[in-house]
């Protein structure tokens, strides 16, 4: 019997490689992971900037785009252009899982309890509001400027760079640590075909109502956008 070929993922936006980067639902036995990063101490696959990946990545040749904590390092002005990226490279039936830090849910926490509260706790740290605004003060204090944010989204904006950059429908439902998860499907992705990959996992609620093709459902990660 001959072997199933396996899909590839883009893990853009890398950093660097850690047991478990991506979701288990990318399993190794049926995913092929390629790692892109601009930063060469991560040691990537690929060293390349989300907003240009022209020169070494060929149109539409992943099934999937995984980034976790990266869009939000870009410049204002790189993100179209990054956006429009992750559309190129995948194939017209894949998707891209993006995740970012949500405005949304970072401004309430800073409503009611000041912006150095701690939030939450991390292996680097604490983490307080203003790291999840600007970076993570210490690593940034440490010389890891890379960490600095530059940009940063709410559901209603991620939801309209990524339509505008041609993906079909976005989904967006809020994380457990002040993070937004938005699927993004390709021009001829399949709902079916894609939502089994997140059964038994929390982000089938990204599953759970029906969306409109310009804005994500309306929900605690985007209530009041």
């Amino acid at each position: 019997m001959s072997e199933v070929q396996k899909k590839r993922v883009l893990n853009a936006g890398c950093g660097a490689s850690v047991l478990g980067n991506l979701p288990a639902f990318f399993s190794p036995d049926t995913w092929d992971e390629v790692r892109l990063d601009i930063d060469p101490a991560t040691r990537p696959d690929i060293i390349a900037s989300l907003a240009d990946m022209r020169r070494v990545i060929p149109d539409a040749s992943f099934d999937a785009i995984y980034s976790s904590h990266a869009v939000e390092h870009l410049y204002a002005h790189e993100v179209s252009p990054a956006f429009r990226e992750f559309r190129r490279v995948i194939k017209p039936d894949g998707f891209a899982l993006i995740t970012c830090p949500d405005l949304l849910a970072i401004s309430r926490f800073i409503v009611q309890h000041g912006a150095e509260e701690v939030a939450y706790p991390s292996p680097a740290g604490p983490i307080r509001p203003i790291d999840m605004l600007f970076g993570h003060g210490r690593s940034i204090g440490e010389g890891r400027l890379a960490m600095a944010h530059h940009t940063g989204f709410t559901g209603a904006r991620l939801a309209r760079v990524a339509i505008e950059s041609g993906f079909r429908e976005v989904r967006a439902a809020e994380g457990r640590f002040f993070d937004l998860w938005t699927l993004l499907l390709g021009p001829q992705a399949s709902e079916a075909a894609v939502a089994p990959m997140f059964d038994g996992t929390d982000l089938a609620r990204l599953f759970a109502q029906p969306v409109s093709p310009a804005a994500p459902a309306p929900g605690p990660a985007d209530a009041s956008a």
